[in-house]
């Protein structure tokens, strides 16, 4: 619906900005932070998308609300997914599809009837694709219907996954790399034209992932580093090699 209200710069631009409510809704939430390096690799990755996508931004009072809300709630849906599957509950990929499919499908259907999408899919029905038109039949119809349902459960396979071993802000910094992707996708199969200002906002995001990616490994060596030397710490001021239990008040 928010994309009817906005123009497609200005919500891929606002989009682009996922990351930053992430580690927002992480500090709100979990009272996490990340390091300096972590906060300052970002900038490059929004402002390249924000360059690669740049063009006309128009908006609707509505339609700035709805978009910025889309994005909190997408940063929100990344944390808690990946909380469901790392956390207490420790749920698997196929347990999440399992109860939270019938309820999408549900919303759908429901978001389809008040918008009247519902209606104009029964006209098709009854006017194109039942009607014996050379246009429309039956088999290939369905052969689409399972080739795109097969590609959205492909789709959510992997992004579960992803999210369960990546975490939920790489998640989202990917996404940002997904649109640059995007662009230079249309460019190679749609001969769209892609400006030197877009060709810059694409290296920019790409460059600004790398950096992302090595800080983080840096951030996880350290941490295993650091646990290590406790470990060691704690073997050695115990010639049994365990650790005694500390006593609660």
């Amino acid at each position: 619906m928010d994309r009817a209200m906005v123009s497609v710069p200005f919500h891929q631009v606002v989009r682009s900005t996922t990351p930053l409510f992430t580690t927002f809704l992480f500090r709100v939430m979990f009272n996490r932070t990340f390091s300096t390096e972590t906060y300052l690799s970002l900038v490059p990755i929004i402002f390249g998308v924000t360059i690669a996508t740049y063009g006309d931004f128009t908006f609707t009072d509505l339609g700035f609300i709805l978009t910025f809300l889309g994005v909190i709630l997408a940063a929100l849906k990344t944390i808690v997914t990946n909380k469901m599957m790392t956390g207490s509950l420790a749920l698997s990929f196929w347990e999440i599809l399992r109860r939270m499919s019938p309820l999408a499908c549900l919303q759908s259907i429901l978001y389809a009837l008040f918008t009247g999408e519902l209606m104009a899919f029964r006209d098709f029905l009854r006017d194109e694709l039942f009607a014996g038109t050379a246009r429309f039949t039956p088999l290939p119809f369905l052969l689409v219907m399972l080739g795109n349902g097969t590609l959205a459960f492909a789709l959510n396979v992997s992004s579960f996954s992803t999210n369960k071993i990546a975490g939920a802000l790489t998640m989202t910094v990917c996404a940002n790399i997904k649109q640059c992707l995007t662009i230079v996708l249309g460019g190679l199969l749609f001969d769209v034209h892609l400006s030197a200002m877009n060709m810059w906002g694409i290296l920019i995001t790409v460059a600004g992932g790398a950096i992302y990616s090595f800080v983080e490994l840096d951030s996880k060596r350290k941490n295993k580093e650091r646990a290590a030397a406790v470990a060691a710490a704690a073997a050695a001021n115990h010639p049994n090699g365990t650790a005694e239990p500390i006593a609660r008040a």
